[in-house]
């Protein structure tokens, strides 16, 4: 019974109304997924899928000419005569015969050095014949895993909510779309999508974006985390070799087959096939290959770009008809694939675009876009969905008013909720899925650190997490920890609540009080787990911190696209600690520790870093990003940024009411910040940072600019745009003017990828210049290091060395970058 109710549903896939449906298959019958069938000189198009099976969408009866074209194989033409509907019609493609008897052999050079660079010549006349256009869009995004583990590092991986099967294999994400697009060039671009689909959701809205798939070979590069050269870019015989494989004719047109090798295998490089067709100096179809290796994600194994194109001759131009994106990933024990599918069709080259034609919105969907019935899908969708795809709906769709009852759901939460031993160290979850809220416990473990004013320190904490709606737009979040210094005997409690109204301009206001430790500099330059090893093993007592009890209320929104204000205003009650301990696990002879008084770390007795006072405080910023793209979901706003420009942030503090005499304050402080992408010669990242004080001679050191150096030669964030590598924490700090700028360079293989020997390494070079002016002489750091480096797909260390200048005097010493610490922190 399920195996015939399998078969009538895998039927009514196909719309039994004006459609051409069939099947394409090669000359021993095997499928053939992602062909180009389309009906001649228009952009009426499709793919066949997995298993080989297509629709044509077809309105009325007649006479038609449907191609059927497929790279490696003989472009077939078929004239039919269509009386009634559906149309069943079977293809069998015949391999492509590609022979090099027409080709004029040169010696001294293969063939298709000729052809590239002629390609090469007409790239940017190719990118201007496609500089604007509108087009419909289909999309297809899957992702599967396979013999996923039960636990990673010792933690519950789960079932992606029943998704997987007895062998914990399966597909986690499946959705569709269907949009309208509209691009610009350089970089103006809207989709609209008409319809979205995810699979076991009918609330949910896909992730797919063909502004993500919008990807061109007469580009110089493909921005893929790292910027892959083109086999055709203006500098790509710098990076491949070429062989002319063979050619053939499509009607009158030659088509060169070429083989695209990397000159330099560990390079930001492809390496495949590229079909050109001759005199046109176009692309005809790519089937490209990159590695995980080099767009510098570790758990991607390999990504295979395919791309089909189609001639116009309305336009004399060969455009785009479909692309895929086949990959493959492990980490952890994870492994797994999917694939993009991407399907243009009813292209405009001639929109008449006005003024208002493009915003900074890039993605919207119609109303009811996630509506959309099984009857509706079958009407549009472009690509049959495989038997595999068609089961996952099947199943996920039949059972997730189940999946969302409370029975289903409590017997999941009574599952999970089982406490284990060693849960009172490092935590346990208590959830209620069905009423939306969840509490958490985190146990002392792993967070037991060490200082000279606490002693031991460790605490644990309690957190609750209340959603109010489907999507998880609205939530509150209440959450208190106690932490407890063995040495200064003290227990201190914090505690506080946030509350989010929704996704749009995510306001969410919140209020925390409790009596913590904080560092001098709350930018916490100094991680409480690297002063822990930097005390207990150099005796070397670097993080110094004061007593604030507080209480706080806060506010947080977006005004408009590309303006979020945040506020906070609170009573702070500060007062000085001194060191409680001595202990050290080794003893360092050549050292001692210091006080806890930053200004006089080693003067004795010790003295207070600061006097006991107290004040009323206020923060006010603004962060303004020129320009801001996002996407509009039903449901949220999501912003994306924008690299072109700068991102400025303007900040205002204010102390007041202050217990003593000259502490009350003001600060104004602007910073610019920005990302550049630099095409194959990496990323380039610089910050500049300026403030200055009103009534700020007298104030407390707490309120003092400090800037984060770093004294124990070990970083721990992923760039240092924000440090000062050989900087003593506080020896700088001020209470004036300042300006402060950090410039970094990634090269991401640009020149260490052309070193015989080291480009096997996969490592990066990175240069980095550093500048802080203050009323005191200028201190300069400049930097040149080494980045990517580890093991396998382990690359989370750094190493650099700096030099800086400071009065006349220059220091240098090796930065070992440990990035990891900044994940597990």
């Amino acid at each position: 019974m399920k195996k015939t109710l399998f078969l009538l549903l895998l039927c009514l896939n196909f719309n039994l109304s004006a459609q051409i449906v069939g099947k394409v298959t090669d000359q021993k019958g095997e499928p053939l997924p992602y062909v180009n069938i389309y009906v001649e000189k228009t952009y009426n198009g499709t793919t066949s899928n997995d298993d080989g099976n297509f629709e044509l969408s077809v309105t009325e009866p007649g006479d038609y000419t449907v191609v059927f074209q497929f790279l490696g194989y003989a472009t077939q033409r078929k004239s039919i005569s269509i009386r009634s509907f559906p149309y069943v019609m079977n293809v069998s493609l015949k391999e492509e015969l590609v022979s090099l008897d027409e080709v004029v052999l040169n010696t001294s050079e293969d063939p298709a050095y000729r052809i590239i660079r002629r390609t090469i010549e007409a790239r940017k006349v190719n990118l201007d014949r496609i500089a604007a256009f509108k087009a419909d869009f289909y999309s297809r995004g899957l992702w599967r895993v396979d013999s996923l583990p039960e636990k990673i590092l010792g933690q519950e991986v789960g079932d992606f909510d029943g998704q997987l099967d007895s062998t914990r294999t399966g597909i986690i994400y499946l959705s569709e779309t269907i949009s309208k697009i509209a691009y610009k060039k350089p970089d103006d671009f809207k989709e609209t999508i008409i319809a979205s689909k995810v699979s076991g959701n009918d609330n949910g809205f896909s992730f797919n974006s063909a502004q993500d798939a919008n990807f061109s070979f007469y580009e110089n590069t493909i921005d893929l985390n790292a910027a892959i050269v083109s086999p055709i870019a203006s500098n790509a015989l710098n990076y491949y070799s070429y062989k002319l494989d063979g050619v053939f004719y499509e009607e009158n047109k030659l088509i060169n087959k070429i083989m695209v090798t990397p000159k330099r295998p560990k390079d930001r490089v492809w390496s495949g096939v590229i079909y050109i067709v001759e005199d046109d100096w176009q692309l005809y179809g790519a089937e490209l290959t990159t590695t995980g290796q080099a767009i510098q994600i570790p758990f991607v194994k390999e990504l295979v770009f395919r791309q089909s194109f189609s001639f116009d001759p309305a336009q004399d131009f060969w455009v785009k008809r479909s692309q895929t994106i086949d990959f493959s990933f492990g980490f952890f024990g994870i492994e797994g694939d999917g694939r993009f599918i991407a399907v243009y069709s009813n292209y405009d080259f001639t929109p008449n675009f006005q003024k208002g034609s493009f915003t900074n919105e890039v993605l919207s969907f119609e109303p009811e876009a996630n509506k959309k019935d099984s009857i509706f899908w079958r009407g549009v969708r472009p690509v049959p969905l495989t038997d595999e795809e068609l089961n996952d709906y099947i199943k996920k769709d039949s059972i997730q008013t189940l999946r969302r009852s409370k029975s289903y759901l409590d017997s999941i939460d009574a599952k999970n909720n089982r406490p284990g031993i060693m849960d009172p160290i490092f935590g346990y979850t208590y959830k209620n899925s069905f009423k939306k809220w969840e509490l958490n416990y985190n146990g002392p473990l792993p967070g037991v650190n060490f200082n000279t004013v606490q002693g031991w320190n460790a605490g644990i904490g309690l957190s609750y997490f209340k959603r109010f709606d489907e999507n998880g737009s609205r939530w509150l979040s209440v959450d208190q920890r106690i932490t407890y210094g063995i040495s200064e005997d003290r227990l201190r409690v914090t505690a506080g609540a946030s509350f989010n109204f929704n996704r749009i301009n995510r306001l969410r206001l919140g209020i925390s009080g409790g009596s913590r430790v904080v560092q001098f500099n709350r930018s916490q330059p100094i991680s409480p787990l690297i002063n822990s090893v930097s005390s207990l093993f150099f005796e070397r007592n670097y993080m110094k911190i004061y007593e604030l009890d507080f209480v706080n209320f806060s506010w947080s929104q977006e005004l408009f696209n590309g303006l979020r204000m945040a506020a906070v205003i609170g009573y702070e009650d500060r007062k000085p600690l001194f060191n409680t301990t001595d202990y050290v696990t080794i003893p360092n002879d050549e050292a001692d520790y210091s006080s806890n008084n930053p200004l006089q770390p080693f003067e004795t007795p010790e003295t207070p870093g600061i006097l006991p006072h107290h004040l009323i405080r206020t923060s006010v910023a603004a962060d303004i990003t020129f320009g801001q793209k996002y996407m509009s979901y039903p449901d949220g706003k999501f912003n994306l940024g924008n690299n072109k420009y700068p991102a400025l942030r303007l900040g205002f503090e204010n102390g007041s009411a202050a217990s003593v005499d000259g502490y009350d304050f003001s600060e104004l402080t602007a910073q610019l910040y920005q990302r550049v992408n630099t095409g194959n010669k990496g990323l380039m990242i610089y910050s500049l940072r300026a403030g200055t004080f009103f009534n700020g001679d007298d104030i407390s050191f707490a309120d003092y600019k400090h800037f984060n150096g770093n004294q124990t030669r070990v970083g721990t964030t992923f760039d240092y745009t924000n440090t000062f590598n050989l900087l003593p924490y506080y020896d700088l700090s001020t209470n004036n003017s300042y300006f402060e700028a950090h410039l970094e360079h990634d090269f991401r293989g640009w020149i260490l990828g052309k070193i015989p020997g080291i480009n096997t390494l996969n490592f990066n070079l990175v240069a980095g210049a550093h500048l802080l002016s203050t009323e005191a002489s200028p201190y300069t750091e400049f930097s040149l290091g080494i980045d990517n480096l580890g093991w396998g797909k382990f690359r989370f260390l750094r190493l650099d060395y700096v030099i800086s200048h400071f009065e006349g005097n220059n220091k240098g010493a090796f930065i070992f970058g440990l990035k990891f610490l900044n994940i597990i922190e």
